[in-house]
């Protein structure tokens, strides 16, 4: 497993969490909230296209600079970010709404 990988996954999580938390304000999280939930599904959805791409996966354990592994994890961290985030507020406004 290379480190920088999982780092890049994990900041772009973050990112991609506080993204859709911006742009669906009625699923945020708030901020500490959104980027704990984006750091999450970074290292998930980062590591789950790692899995399914070969491609990113030879390049990050070569350890060479390879902008299209740069990318891939870069998107895969941002998505699965944004991704745990939604499904984290709908589970929150889906209990908050069923105690009212």
């Amino acid at each position: 497993m290379n480190v920088m990988a999982l780092i890049l996954q994990l900041v772009s999580g973050a990112i991609g969490g506080n993204v859709a938390g911006g742009l669906l304000k009625n699923l945020s999280l708030g901020p500490v909230g959104n980027s704990v939930a984006g750091i999450v599904g970074g290292g998930i959805g980062g590591q789950l296209l790692t899995a399914l791409l070969p491609a990113l996966q030879s390049a990050a354990s070569g350890g060479g600079f390879d902008l299209g592994s740069v990318i891939g994890q870069v998107a895969g961290g941002g998505v699965g970010g944004a991704v745990v985030m939604i499904i984290v507020g709908l589970i929150r406004q889906a209990m908050s709404s069923s105690k009212a």
